[in-house]
């Protein structure tokens, strides 16, 4: 299932949660197909103001981050690289649509791959 982790500055978070949450979601199924968006998973966490460091300094207002999990195979497949521009590509379109322009040269999207049975769901490990 995708699973994505947005870290953002919590004022720019603050009361566009389900904006976020939609746009996202939205961007996921853009790639995957309509039936992604029932599993599709999204975390909100919100950074307070002077807890987000760059080089060696507090930033005021940094441009979100986001960690999307998704199946290792996704790498493998024939069609891979279309399958991660497009999900870089969506997901950061998605986050400026609702922060603005401003976020999009710092906004970062790490795809982390977990292996077929590395994982687990509801006490089962999950073997595709």
């Amino acid at each position: 299932m995708p699973h994505l982790i947005v870290y953002a500055n919590e004022p720019d978070l603050a009361g566009r949660e389900a904006e976020v949450i939609a746009a996202l979601t939205d961007a996921v199924v853009a790639v995957y197909g309509e039936w992604a968006r029932e599993i599709a998973v999204v975390q909100l966490i919100g950074i307070p103001p002077g807890r987000w460091g760059i080089g060696g300094r507090p930033v005021e207002a940094p441009a979100p981050r986001v960690t999307f999990g998704i199946k290792d195979a996704a790498f493998t497949r024939p069609d891979a690289d279309d399958i991660v521009a497009g999900l870089v590509t969506g997901v950061t379109d998605a986050l400026v649509g609702v922060f603005g322009e401003g976020v999009r040269a710092g906004t970062t999207v790490e795809l982390v791959g977990t292996p077929a049975g590395r994982s687990g769901m509801g006490g089962e490990v999950v073997l595709t």
